[in-house]
């Protein structure tokens, strides 16, 4: 009663916490259902300590919460444990408590909890490395839509590390990840349909994979689509279009993008020729480690 009366007000007051109030009251009618016992309550108590919603964050408080509930074998305090053992937050940094907890909350069919074991088996960290345990946890996750999980299979598939490599079990992964908008699993549908790597090579399709990651700021899409533009592969051959799509991506970082950029300054391809740009361009390159950059930089300066 008390944990479904916490629930109402918690429910309320997020639905007003853009006007900037606060969680106080949320918490003490948690607190009240979480000394009962109410592992519901003690985790939702853990997780307003953990991110300061209404009482002060405390990393030690979450945990302290987060453990009474997963000892009564509350799925999502247990991940929530392992992620703070981890990550070392209100606990010592230990990815072997972190496994431990993970693997309480995976053994329910916690899905986020087997893509963080399929990661830490996938890396070694913790435990001795092992792709064929990081398959085996990652396909548990990827069974239940678990988008990060059916990527990371795509990408061991491909590889073929822990598993036989086959590009058409790849593609079949991307694609099931690729359709909930993950942007990491367009960009690769995008590269194995341009390769033509477990598909038919089709550019058109490149393209249109390409288009969704990068509309949603991922720069290697953005940027393989400015040379798909620029090489008029797939797609009518168009330098304004290849200079809009390197842009996007030279904006955040994006190293190649920030080249290529500079050489269409130089050469006044789809832009103005500006070699004043096109400098500029090189030398955020060249800051970024690509070498291209710092030699066509150098050229310009001499």
């Amino acid at each position: 009663m008390v944990f479904k009366l916490a629930r109402k007000i918690f429910v309320r007051k997020r639905k007003r916490s853009y006007l900037g109030e606060d969680f106080s009251i949320v918490a003490e009618s948690y607190r009240k259902a979480a000394e009962q016992g109410h592992a519901a309550s003690q985790y939702q108590l853990g997780s307003l300590y953990q991110e300061g919603r209404g009482v002060r964050q405390d990393f030690f408080a979450a945990v302290s919460w987060y453990q009474k509930a997963a000892w009564q074998g509350h799925a999502a305090s247990q991940y929530q444990l392992g992620s703070l053992y981890q990550e070392g937050r209100g606990v010592r940094q230990d990815f072997f408590a972190a496994v431990s907890w993970y693997q309480k909350a995976a053994w329910q069919g916690h899905a986020a909890s087997q893509y963080q074991l399929g990661t830490i088996y996938q890396k070694g960290r913790g435990i001795r490395q092992d792709f064929f345990a990081a398959v085996n946890w990652y396909q548990k996750a990827a069974w239940q839509g678990h988008a990060a999980s059916q990527y990371q299979l795509g990408s061991l598939y491909q590889e073929g590390r822990g598993v036989r490599q086959d590009f058409f079990v790849a593609v079949s992964w991307y694609q099931k990840a690729a359709w909930q908008g993950h942007a990491a699993s367009q960009y690769q549908l995008g590269s194995l349909y341009q390769e033509g790597r477990g598909v038919r090579q089709d550019f058109f399709a490149a393209v249109s994979w390409y288009q969704k990651a990068a509309w949603q700021g991922h720069a290697a899409s953005q940027y393989q689509l400015g040379t798909i533009y620029q090489e008029g592969r797939g797609v009518r051959q168009d330098f304004f279009a290849a200079v809009s799509w390197y842009q996007k991506a030279a904006w955040q970082g994006h190293a190649a993008s920030q080249y290529q950029l500079g050489t269409i300054y130089q050469k006044g391809r789809g832009v103005r020729q500006d070699k004043f740009q096109a400098k500029e361009w090189f030398g955020k390159a060249c800051d970024n480690g690509n070498q291209n950059g710092c030699d066509a930089y150098r050229t310009l300066n001499e």
